[in-house]
């Protein structure tokens, strides 16, 4: 059995006009699926012309100043952070 871990998929189209060549359409974010479902998921998408970017939803980090584990979302910057220094510093 597979193990359920929840997923952000991150849509893009092929856009010239920007620098990076494409452009965000949306975020679809998944309840705790396995990761044969987010494949079929992804291939079923790109037939529809996206460019799929999948992300574990939350990622394990370490509190800088106590040195404990916590969930954090994958697309916090990192200045807001408890990981990072400057979260830290006035």
């Amino acid at each position: 059995m597979s193990a359920l871990v929840e997923y952000t998929l991150e849509l893009y189209k092929s856009d010239k006009r920007v620098k990076g060549g494409k452009r965000l359409v949306t975020k679809e974010e998944f309840a705790p699926v396995t990761r044969a479902y987010i494949k079929a998921v992804i291939e079923s998408k790109t037939k529809l012309g996206f460019i799929v970017e999948p992300h574990e939803t939350y990622v394990t980090k370490r509190n800088m100043m106590t040195g404990k584990t916590y969930q954090e979302r994958y697309d916090t910057p990192y200045f807001c952070s408890p990981s990072s220094e400057s979260f830290w510093s006035n």
